[in-house]
């Protein structure tokens, strides 16, 4: 036995199908291609049934459709739970839901599971545009309830779904702005840790020669900044995020894994006072990573961001979504300190074999020099004097790759030359170690902060000097100085490597300046988005509450949300008063019906409510009989006025509105004289009617 769909109106489900597609749209990327094919079958079958030409399955075939699909699910998860596996099992349901939509319970149903639906793609999209595809989605579907209580006859129905809804909306939203501002940001009771087996574009906690190249083809964001005071040089940008300090012979990793943290979510708050001079304002979008990005001499200002060993920084959590943090710029303090035995057998280790030829050149290239510093110069010069060249095409070095870029193949990418750097140092019993970033950035509008992309990913080299500490050095500085000094696109300018791979990123087309301009001011919206919006937390709410007078807390705050929302409700309360007394002047007629329905209540009558003109014509019969004839004749007179054939809005009516009014005026006045002269004869009467 198979459902019937008739119940429901088509447009309302038409609409109600269309929120559901908008509502998909988010989650494009996250969902299983079959996953999200079998949805759209699923809805596009409850839409052949509505318009005749499918039938719904019935129970059995729709339990045999479930348990497919569910096993087909549980064969692709394979195990691995997330959040992200049970927001695509939550689609899963929303698309077999459609098979069971055949009456007005199931709609109801569906619209309030779309609608979470629209709560769970906030949970993966944040940023302004697909928050708009949602919020397009949740209006659609709104559009669809009210399409579901219009008369299948209406014509324009949907224009005017629209226009009532459009008009809610704005009704609202001076009191939804409030509520964002003023109610207070507490810290939630749980956290829900957005853990997903989807792949980030970004920096590993490993490297192999080859893999920067590979990351320099995004133009994705990964940061920006907003400096307080002058903003530095392009040769001077190196945001340190990682070291990586073990060398298995091909692959860099770091010596001591990242710890183990329970589930969570990451602090996102970096509050909203004023940056001061030294300060510098990073937003680093999600990357399921711990580690955060920062210049030399940088401390961490706010909480959310905590200190490392090697000067770099930590998340307590992965950045499972976009980050906002504050770091201050120090002066160098010139105490290099000491290593200790075991941080230098931990920045000397080499395996114990491979790339003969580089360990050779080592000891050459450190007999000529008299100190660590100077080694390190001479590597530089080699560089810098013989023919090697910076290229995203580097050739395969599957075997002694040190050896096989100094000596054979002299291309590669920043990461093949930092790794062939680091090698030698050690080699030469140089302490050294590989550091892993972004160098550079590109100016947002108006130059109001830097853009920090994919494509900035860079590798670079410190090494331990005596008396110094740290220093870094940047072979990709020797071999191509565009790289370091104006950025990617300029050192690869004559191969045309930048981005060939990316033919839909604006920044490929960087001698297009309206291209340019459009992407810079989508930015530009988005970054206020995610820095006003999105980031508004606990600490900023405070920080922006600061400033308003009263040193306002979270008490206050609770008290000026209770305020805010009596003053709306009151608001509301005298508003739908007022309209009440509006559409009563403006209804004329109805102040006539209620007047004679006070005239029968005072005589003793009982009149129920919504009594119809007939029914109070004989109540009024009942207490005069005298005035029978002239209240049915009042009563046929407002039958005709409200339901007559004669349309009140069309034109040329007023006159004889005006008419109609004067006469079942003169009729009412007539009703109570009867009604008074029985009263004064016989007394009130004693019965109900």
């Amino acid at each position: 036995m198979s459902l019937k769909p008739s119940l429901l109106p088509t447009r309302a489900l038409l609409w109600l199908l269309c929120g559901f597609l908008l509502l998909l749209l988010p989650q494009w990327d996250r969902l299983p291609v079959w996953l999200a094919a079998a949805c759209i079958a699923l809805a596009g079958w409850r839409w052949l049934a509505q318009t005749g030409r499918a039938r719904l399955p019935g129970r059995w075939l729709r339990l045999a459709i479930m348990g497919t699909l569910i096993a087909v699910y549980i064969a692709t998860v394979s195990g691995r739970f997330s959040v992200d596996t049970a927001a695509s099992f939550f689609v899963l349901a929303v698309g077999l839901k459609w098979l069971e939509t055949a009456n007005r319970r199931d709609f109801f149903v569906l619209f309030f599971i779309l609608v979470y639906l629209a709560t769970v793609n906030f949970l993966f999209r944040q940023d302004i545009g697909w928050s708009l595809v949602t919020l397009a989605g949740v209006v659609v579907t709104l559009v669809a309830l009210q399409l579901l209580h219009t008369p299948a006859d209406s014509r324009h129905s949907s224009f005017h779904g629209l226009r009532r809804l459009g008009g809610m909306l704005l009704k609202t939203l001076p009191v939804v702005i409030a509520l964002f501002v003023f109610f207070p940001r507490m810290a939630p009771l749980w956290s829900v840790p957005l853990v997903s087996d989807q792949a980030r574009t970004g920096l590993s906690d490993s490297m192999t020669p080859g893999d920067i190249s590979s990351l320099a083809q995004s133009s994705e964001r990964a940061f920006r900044v907003t400096f307080a005071g002058e903003t530095p040089e392009h040769r001077d940008r190196y945001w340190r995020g990682l070291i990586l300090d073990r060398f298995d012979g091909r692959t860099w990793s770091q010596w001591q894994q990242e710890p183990y943290r329970p589930l969570g979510r990451v602090n996102r708050d970096a509050g909203l006072e004023a940056l001061a001079d030294n300060e510098y304002d990073v937003l680093m979008e999600a990357s399921g990573q711990r580690w955060v990005y920062a210049l030399d001499n940088s401390r961490p200002v706010s909480a959310n961001i905590t200190e490392v060993s090697g000067r770099v920084f930590r998340l307590e959590r992965p950045a499972d979504t976009s980050v906002r943090y504050r770091m201050e710029l120090e002066r160098e303090t010139g105490t290099a300190g000491e290593l200790s035995p075991a941080e230098r057998r931990q920045y000397l280790q080499l395996p114990p074999q491979g790339n003969q030829r580089s360990r050779q050149l080592a000891r050459d290239l450190a007999m000529g020099a008299g100190t660590d510093l100077a080694f390190a110069n001479a590597v530089l010069n080699r560089f810098r004097e013989q023919p090697y060249y910076y290229t995203l095409r580097p050739p395969a070095m599957p075997d002694d790759p040190v050896d096989t870029l100094l000596f054979d193949a002299q291309r590669g990418f920043c990461a093949h030359y930092a790794s062939a750097m680091t090698f030698l140092l050690r080699a030469a019993d140089i302490p050294a170690r590989v550091v892993a970033g972004y160098q550079g950035g590109s100016p947002g509008p108006d130059e109001a902060y830097l853009i920090i992309r994919q494509y900035d990913a860079h590798a670079w080299v410190e090494a331990w000097i005596e008396e110094r500490g740290w220093v870094r050095f940047d072979p990709t500085a020797a071999i191509a100085p565009q790289r370091i000094e104006s950025g990617l696109r300029d050192a690869v300018a004559e191969e045309g490597s930048f981005l060939e791979d990316s033919w839909a990123s604006p920044q490929r087309y960087g001698d297009l300046p309206l291209v340019q301009w459009a992407s810079l001011q989508l930015d530009r919206i988005n970054y206020n988005w995610q820095r006003w919006v999105i980031g508004y937390q606990g600490q900023s709410q405070m920080d922006l509450m600061s400033r308003l007078p009263g040193n306002i807390g979270l008490r206050e705050l609770g008290y000026l949300t209770a305020g805010l929302m009596g003053v709306a409700l009151l608001v509301a309360a005298l508003v739908a008063a007022i309209r009440h007394g509006g559409a009563a002047r403006t209804d004329p007629a109805g102040v006539l019906v209620s007047r004679w329905t006070r005239l029968l209540q005072k005589r003793g009558s009982t009149v129920p409510a919504g009594a119809t003109p007939l029914e109070l014509a004989r109540m009024t019969e009942q207490q005069a009989p005298a005035a029978a004839a002239v209240a049915r004749a009042f009563a046929r007179d407002l039958n005709n006025h409200y339901y007559g054939s004669g349309s009140r809005s069309r034109p040329g009516r007023g006159s004889h509105r005006s008419t109609e009014l004067r006469l079942m005026r003169r009729r009412l006045a007539r009703i109570r004289r009867e009604l008074r002269k029985r009263s004064t004869v016989h007394g009130p009467a004693q019965h109900p009617s």
